[in-house]
């Protein structure tokens, strides 16, 4: 069997540089580009370019972001997706046990769901997984389909911008 290993690539020159301004009061977070560089197998395959919606889970979205600066074994960097379902997800981000067991935060072991004001409408979301209410830690899963059964259960923080053909290839 043909493991995914994903390598994150922070966009730092422009998302990063913004995160460091100060931001005028009552204006909207900038929203920030992250990318995986995903190999299947050992051979590089491509890059997925995912959007983060700071300004509707801002919370949500800096769980990402700061995981996917972090050191192997630490955050995403060389974690694996672990578990992929055809016409349905792809998920990953359990880089403490690489089974779907594991993860942590960087807010602590979870933290507590933002809102669910983004829905599951269509392929290529980026959503918190979870195991029950206010158990966000590290693990996520990108849409592959519309599920609108998720709606109110899993927070919506981000979409592919560029790869959805590495998704479609995952998959």
């Amino acid at each position: 069997m043909k493991c995914l290993v994903v390598s994150l690539v922070a966009l730092l020159c422009l998302s990063y540089c913004q995160a460091q301004a100060p931001q005028a009061q009552n204006q909207p977070k900038k929203n920030k580009l992250v990318a995986m560089e995903i190999s299947i197998g050992g051979e590089a395959k491509g890059r997925i370019v995912m959007e983060l919606f700071y300004d509707v889970v801002p919370q949500t979205a800096d769980n990402f972001f700061q995981l996917c600066l972090k050191p192997e074994k630490q955050g995403y960097k060389n974690s694996l997706f672990h578990r992929i379902i055809p016409d349905f997800m792809l998920q990953g981000g359990d880089f403490t046990k690489g089974d779907g067991t594991g993860g942590i935060s960087i807010y602590g072991q979870s933290f507590p769901d933002e809102n669910f004001n983004l829905l599951h409408e269509g392929p290529g979301l980026l959503s918190m997984a979870n195991s029950g209410p206010d158990t966000n830690g590290s693990q996520f899963f990108i849409t592959t389909v519309a599920t609108p059964w998720l709606n109110g259960k899993h927070v919506v923080f981000g979409r592919v911008a560029r790869g959805m053909d590495i998704v479609r290839l995952m998959e």
